[in-house]
């Protein structure tokens, strides 16, 4: 299978930028019999937070209108941020300027600020006990005690070229990191910090997805996911996605695993036993991450146009909305007791 080059991608970025400029507003998605309906339902109460990596602000945007809310600003480039366990915090990850915000929830504000080495990607333990900062520059993996308030440092693992994603074991033992300079993931023992193994994936492995016993990897240098098998710690099977493929995500609501595939500029949903295509939502502007409301709808940060998307999965219909520059991250922080 022919990988895909730096000439590939910048052409493919030009057409997806041309498409989604020219039809903001589409009616995205495709599989057997599905009937579009006149309009998507309204969002629940909350905010979306997505942050745009080259306006150095996080953006938080009512959903219902996608209405700017407000701007918070950082210092140099986030790319990541996930919800505490408690969801009382957005833990918000400025790489370039080796800061962490925290920031409330409900009311975007800054709580306060920590020195982070690098904090490109992160997230918390299914336990909710550690948080796991992966550094795509600096080639570290750091490992942090949570109290439900406070980080404590714990250690730093040398990890190999660019560790980028992480997923996690169940039982909250292992991280599962993708190397995209090494075209491999790892598993880290997160009691030892130390590489338990590693698996050959492809070519720019990027997001990865811990999902009924098998270990998904975007390939984004190519078109497809590769399936690890743990017990057996190889990949044993690959499904074509799109060129581009990137970050994998599990719907709240209907268990499907959607990949986003930036250069093909598509969504595509997966069934969750079988991993079978089960659906295509094609989407111009180079969809990176996602999010989902407490209704189903997903949200897609357009990287290459400075848009973000609001799908309705059972109908396919799409909103778009202008954001800033080149985002990334996003998460729907619902409002308190939704």
């Amino acid at each position: 299978m022919r990988s895909f080059n730096s000439r590939d991608l910048r052409i493919g970025r030009r057409l997806v930028v041309r498409a989604a400029l020219a039809a903001p507003f589409i009616a995205a998605g495709r599989d057997a019999g599905a009937q579009p309906v006149a309009e998507a339902p309204a969002p629940p109460a909350g905010s979306l937070f997505v942050l745009n990596s080259l306006d150095a602000n996080v953006q938080v945007l009512d959903p219902a209108s996608s209405n700017d809310l407000r701007r918070v600003p950082v210092l140099r480039e986030p790319h990541h941020l996930v919800l505490t366990p408690a969801r009382d915090l957005i833990l918000v990850g400025d790489s370039g300027a080796n800061e962490m915000f925290l920031l409330d929830p409900r009311s975007g504000e800054v709580r306060r600020r920590e020195p982070i080495s690098n904090p490109y990607n992160l997230g918390f333990t299914p336990d909710g006990k550690r948080l796991v900062v992966t550094s795509l520059r600096r080639n570290q993996v750091d490992i942090y005690r949570w109290d439900g308030a406070a980080l404590a440092f714990e250690g730093r693992l040398q990890a190999g070229r660019k560790p980028s994603h992480v997923t996690f074991s169940p039982d909250s033992r292992y991280a599962f990191v993708t190397l995209q300079g090494e075209a491999a993931a790892i598993a880290i023992d997160l009691d030892t910090c130390t590489e338990a193994w590693r698996a050959e994936v492809g070519r720019d492995p990027a997001g990865i997805l811990w999902h009924r016993g098998r270990i998904l990897v975007g390939v984004m240098g190519s078109d497809y996911v590769s399936v690890i098998d743990p017990a057996t710690r190889r990949a044993d099977r690959r499904i074509t996605v799109g060129r581009g493929a990137h970050a994998l995500f599990e719907g709240p609501q209907d268990g499907l695993v959607y990949v986003t595939s930036r250069v093909d500029s598509r969504i595509t949903a997966l069934d969750p036993q079988t991993l079978e295509i089960k659906r295509v939502h094609e989407i111009g502007g180079g969809p990176d991450c996602l999010t989902f409301d407490a209704d189903g709808t997903i949200w897609a940060t357009l990287r290459w146009t400075g848009r973000v998307a609001a799908i309705d999965p059972r109908s396919g219909l799409t909103r778009v909305s202008r954001v800033g520059r080149s985002p990334h991250g996003i998460v729907f922080a619902p409002a308190t007791g939704a």
